[in-house]
């Protein structure tokens, strides 16, 4: 333990002022056994402090194979090791001069110990959460409709919040997002809601509810805006289970109370994006006026269908004669910047931007524009007066 003398005459030999220095001063020593390998730093940003602070909880999230992230309740950020030229030493009993409130009018001297020290610490970036295998995941088992008589429920491959939780990089409020997204619900084989496990619907049986309702809304001449609840699970019930059809209905749809009935307005775009997915699920190309005379006939009285509806899940290739339309769904794409650009590359050489711009706009982060994504990943030049984006690098084909 220093002495004050001996501090003194350590600034001396330094040729420090004590005047120029704090009159409170850290004597630090090593406590035994002390390792780097003793604690980890990390580096967080005001919103994380204040979550921390606030009681909430930070979760490591990613499987043997994947890069960890770490999520808060409604984000996820990226772990990386940054290193650091000086060494960093945690001290829990130091103070920092803000933090003592009753200085001294002489020096006088305070022994505070090292209770572990790092070279480098965890730095955080927010980032895309990483949500595509949730539907991978959620398709090993897809639910294909009620149980017919002898058939078994296939109890494999099922899924909890919990489970999702392990296995996905994402928050918790992403997660349900893209559930909500994805049209996923919870089930059981009584066809009952519960907290229990997460399906996806098949496409097939989606497309056929979907079916049911369009329908329904034409043969009773009801508006799109304005389609009854009970009246439509009492019509359809006979074909299927009424939780199915009102959970069709969420997804396809706005819920809304008049005179204490209720109704739901069909959501145009997502209607007419649905029958036209129907369409093509399993045509490779389509020729394009066939199909958007077909797909126009094929939705409730009173939409129109637009090609600006199908962003993002289809391409149009206008340098084909006739024209043609083909199924390219964005959430197909890989999730990592540089395979998603060379992948685009090799199923189109060269892209307009208002045709790559839906298959990059969900990998831009903050403040990104999909811009500066092609500025990055493609080189741009003129062709028949319209400017075109091809790849900086040789795609293997």
């Amino acid at each position: 333990m220093r002495t004050l003398e001996e501090v003194q005459a350590t600034l001396q030999i330094a040729k420090l002022k004590e005047e120029d220095l704090h009159t409170t001063i850290h004597c630090l020593s090593f406590g035994e056994s002390v390792s780097s390998a003793d604690y980890c730093l990390m580096e967080l940003d005001e919103t994380l402090c204040k979550h921390i602070e606030a009681g909430q909880s930070l979760v490591i999230r990613g499987d043997k194979d994947e890069h960890a992230v770490l999520c808060s309740g409604d984000k996820t950020y990226d772990l990386k090791i940054a290193d650091t030229s000086n060494l960093l030493l945690f001290v829990p009993e130091c103070r920092t001069p803000d933090q003592l409130t009753d200085p001294q009018d002489s020096s006088h001297v305070v022994h505070a110990q090292i209770w572990g020290f790092c070279k480098s610490y965890w730095e955080l970036r927010k980032q895309r959460p990483k949500l595509k295998k949730l539907k991978k995941i959620l398709m090993e088992n897809p639910y294909e409709g009620p149980l017919l008589a002898g058939q078994e429920e296939n109890t494999e491959n099922r899924y909890t919040m919990q489970d999702l939780l392990k296995r996905i990089q994402a928050s918790e409020e992403e997660i349900k997002t893209q559930l909500e997204t994805i049209h996923a619900c919870q089930i059981d084989e009584r066809i009952s809601f519960h907290p229990g496990y997460w399906r996806v619907l098949d496409f097939d049986y989606e497309m056929k509810l979907l079916g049911h309702i369009t329908q329904l809304v034409d043969s009773e001449s009801w508006s799109p805006n304005k389609v009854p609840l009970q009246t439509s699970l009492e019509e359809l019930a006979p074909l299927e289970p009424k939780e199915m059809i009102q959970h069709c209905l969420n997804c396809y749809g706005k819920r809304y109370t008049e005179n204490e009935e209720v109704f739901y307005a069909l959501h145009e775009e997502k209607v007419c994006r649905g029958v036209a997915l129907m369409l093509l699920h399993n045509a490779v190309k389509f020729n394009l006026k066939e199909f958007q005379e077909v797909w126009q006939q094929s939705v409730p009285e009173g939409m129109s269908t637009r090609l600006e509806q199908l962003k993002g899940v289809a391409l149009v290739d206008r340098t084909s004669r006739p024209e043609t339309i083909g199924l390219l769904r964005v959430e197909d794409l890989p999730e990592d910047t540089v395979e998603r650009f060379n992948h685009l590359f090799t199923l189109r050489e060269k892209w307009t931007e208002e045709d790559i711009t839906p298959y990059i706009q969900d990998l831009c982060g903050e403040k990104q524009t999909t811009g500066a994504l092609l500025t990055k990943y493609a080189r741009s030049s003129m062709q028949n007066g319209i400017k075109v984006f091809n790849s900086r690098r040789p795609v293997a084909t």
